[in-house]
């Protein structure tokens, strides 16, 4: 992989991308040449996923021009958090428009011709029920980054009350009637609870979390 050159200081990233909001393409290009080892560090969560490297630091260089054009900082977020959401996000949308387009080819082409003549295709024979590797590996990060962020966020009760009414540990969702007999609390207390708890949760994603 490409050796990539360092990250700005905090000085440096604040002066350049005060310049970039002044419409300065220098900028711009500087801001993006010292972020690409972000992109070859989010890249490397990919890198079993039999993607070219190259192909994949592409895809997230415009995650990241995309994040450089789009990031405010009066927002008060951190450009590398916004950015490695960006880059991310645009390599799980270049990745499940490649395995769309894969099994759609691979599923319509013929693999023989049964006892009449007529051609056999892969998909009159394979079931439908075969998990999404790209779906999975964001649905095992999504879960992983929410177990890291529910005790930073949220108070004892209502962590007990959020991983019990969606099953986070045990993958068996619990009914707020069952919690609050558990509890020896009433429905509509644990209803509150948990409409509070899902409020912060979404409240602490909208301002953007650090990795």
């Amino acid at each position: 992989m490409k050796t990539f050159l360092s990250p700005l200081t905090i000085q440096e990233e604040k002066q350049y991308l005060k310049q970039l909001g002044e419409g300065s393409l220098e900028a711009k290009h500087i801001l993006i040449e010292h972020n690409m080892r972000l992109v070859a560090h989010v890249v490397k969560k990919y890198q079993n996923v039999e993607e070219d490297m190259e192909d994949l630091i592409s895809i997230g260089t415009i995650g990241l021009i995309k994040a450089i054009d789009t990031f405010r900082v009066e927002k008060g977020n951190k450009l590398a958090t916004y950015a490695a959401r960006c880059i991310e996000n645009e390599l799980l949308m270049y990745l499940r428009s490649k395995r769309k387009i894969a099994r759609e080819v691979s599923l319509y082409e013929p693999i023989g011709t049964d006892k009449e003549g007529n051609q056999i295709h892969l998909l009159d024979i394979v079931e439908h029920n075969e998990p999404d590797v790209v779906e999975q590996m964001e649905y095992d990060r999504n879960v992983k980054t929410l177990y890291e962020i529910l005790p930073r966020v949220l108070n004892r009760r209502e962590q007990i009350i959020i991983n019990l009414r969606y099953g986070l540990k045990t993958d068996c969702p619990v009914t707020q009637k069952e919690i609050a007999k558990s509890l020896n609390i009433s429905r509509s207390y644990v209803s509150r609870i948990e409409k509070r708890a899902l409020e912060k949760l979404k409240a602490y994603f909208e301002k953007g979390y650090n990795y």
